[in-house]
């Protein structure tokens, strides 16, 4: 049997560590517990990102893709928390329909406004030119606290997937955020997405 002394240290760096992160602490952050969100068959690609890719080829075209995870040390933590940040403070959130006039069109919000899928897509892309691998960063569909469909950026970690949000103030882990996810982008290829059943972390995450 392990000494009280030793099991009390392990649960109290193991506590330190969920505040860190957060509170969005720049420490290099240690190995946590945190599953992969569970992933199912084969589901349709959204039809904004079957658009978005009509317009914007190059984003769409890469091949097949090796499955690849972010190593989560803290110049890589940093970066992911400062490009959240700073594209959630950089864009002024606006309905598709005002925008552009339609119900649903991705795009790079280029006139600094958008909705949730452009501050996705531009996440996304700062996050691939700081260096962290594509197959890593898959747009997500879920539902949001309040049942409405959203997308969010999940970021594929040896820590755990983690989501950036412009509905939320801090980088989070997925089973943190209260959602229901439904489907997100393969990490094989970006024009394939797979079904997350549904799974529903409200129970789990407190959020209602």
């Amino acid at each position: 049997m392990r000494p009280v002394r030793t099991i009390l240290a392990t649960l109290a760096a193991g506590f330190a560590l969920t505040v860190s992160l957060a509170g969005q602490a720049a420490a290099q952050p240690k190995k946590v517990a945190m599953q992969a969100v569970p992933a199912g068959g084969v589901a349709s690609a959204p039809i904004g990102w079957v658009d978005f890719c009509e317009r914007n080829r190059e984003d769409c075209e890469v091949g097949t893709l090796r499955a690849a995870s972010v190593s989560l040390d803290e110049k890589t933590w940093r970066d992911i928390v400062r490009i959240n940040n700073k594209v959630n403070a950089e864009i002024d959130p606006v309905t598709d329909m005002l925008h552009h006039g339609v119900m649903d069109h991705w795009s790079y919000p280029l006139d600094g406004k958008g909705d949730c899928e452009d501050y996705v897509l531009e996440k996304r892309r700062r996050l691939i030119r700081a260096g962290l691998p594509r197959q890593a960063l898959l747009i997500t569909v879920v539902r949001d606290l309040k049942g409405d469909g959203h997308a969010v950026l999940t970021v594929v970690t040896d820590r755990g997937d983690f989501v950036l949000d412009n509905q939320a103030t801090k980088v989070m882990g997925w089973d943190a955020t209260g959602y229901r996810y439904i489907k997100r982008q393969s990490q094989e290829h970006p024009n394939r997405w797979i079904s997350l059943g549904g799974y529903d972390t409200a129970i789990t995450s407190g959020a209602r």
